[in-house]
């Protein structure tokens, strides 16, 4: 799954501001991902092997001090290949997705720490956080629900609020540098960053617009059709990293996307919506993200 849960405003694995001591929310999130097909290795799309991920996911966050703050989260997700046809001759056509049904499982449990440094105008806050799969689950085909693979998450997020200009809008951005398992010796580590603009139309009515990368450092190239100098299967080219290559591509995606969020005296609701721009070696496809979330206060 290339898209990921980068546009629910409620997770704080990107927050530069930090609630105060004592502070904390649970977010309730359901996803929708439509997988429309596969990028080659020079960024042509094949309109084959589609899927459909949809996901519920709980995320917690709580400020143990005005400092630190402590996040945990863990997704179940469901996975159906929807393509009549079968995939792309080099992909082969595995029995999870051969009955077109849906497969079903929870996923990874993500746990992070994040020390805000500046908390003002200029916010900074750098973070560590680690992945780890709930347990054993299939990572081979279309219709499955993660990549099994353990993650340690190095970041930084800084945001500055544009008082200058008007009070109700801020940047924000983020980086981080994931040391992620390897697996057959071949080296996967991976860089995401985010830039946002945020706008508070009202008191409790904000948007955000949000422009995301991904570079994986390694990975597996699939090639692509002459006169392309990787011809397919490119790197994928023996048994083993066949077996493997769902999880070991090396998937660099450019989205787009954008969120909308309200805040009632109780809760807060939110919708977001992602899209692929441009990739190599990743899936194409959009992401529909709604959810709930639920302040709380520890005296």
């Amino acid at each position: 799954m290339s898209l990921a849960t980068l546009l629910a405003p409620a997770t704080a694995d990107a927050q530069a501001w930090v609630p105060p001591e004592g502070a904390g929310e649970v977010t309730i999130a359901f996803q929708r991902i439509d997988h429309t097909g596969h990028r080659l290795t020079d960024g042509t799309l094949i309109p084959k092997g589609t899927s459909l991920n949809r996901a519920v996911f709980v995320d917690v966050t709580y400020a143990l001090t005005s400092h630190i703050v402590v996040s945990a989260a863990l997704p179940y997700v469901f996975g159906k290949y929807t393509d009549p046809e079968p995939p792309p001759d080099f992909i082969p056509f595995l029995p999870i997705d051969s009955c077109r049904c849906w497969n079903s499982s929870a996923q990874d449990v993500t746990v992070a720490a994040h020390y805000n440094v500046l908390n003002g105008a200029f916010a900074l806050t750098p973070s560590v956080g680690f992945v780890a799969p709930s347990h054993s689950y299939a990572y081979r085909g279309e219709a499955v629900v993660g990549r099994q693979l353990r993650e340690l998450r190095l970041g930084v997020a800084a945001g500055q609020r544009l008082d200058l200009l008007t009070p109700r809008l801020s940047v924000q951005g983020g980086y981080t540098y994931a040391i992620v398992e390897r697996v057959l010796d071949i080296p996967n580590n991976r860089s995401n960053a985010t830039v946002g603009v945020s706008y508070r139309f009202l008191r409790d009515l904000s948007a955000q617009g949000l422009v995301a990368w991904q570079r994986t450092h390694g990975g597996l190239r699939a090639g692509a059709a002459p006169p392309y100098r990787i011809a397919i299967p490119g790197e994928v080219n023996t048994p083993e990293r066949m077996e493997q290559h769902d999880r070991l591509l090396r998937d660099n995606s450019t989205h787009l996307g954008g969120s909308v969020s309200y805040q009632l005296p109780r809760f807060g609701v939110f919708a977001a919506f992602e899209t692929f721009v441009s990739g190599t070696d990743t899936h194409a496809g959009r992401a529909i993200t709604t959810g709930v979330s639920f302040p709380f206060e520890r005296r």
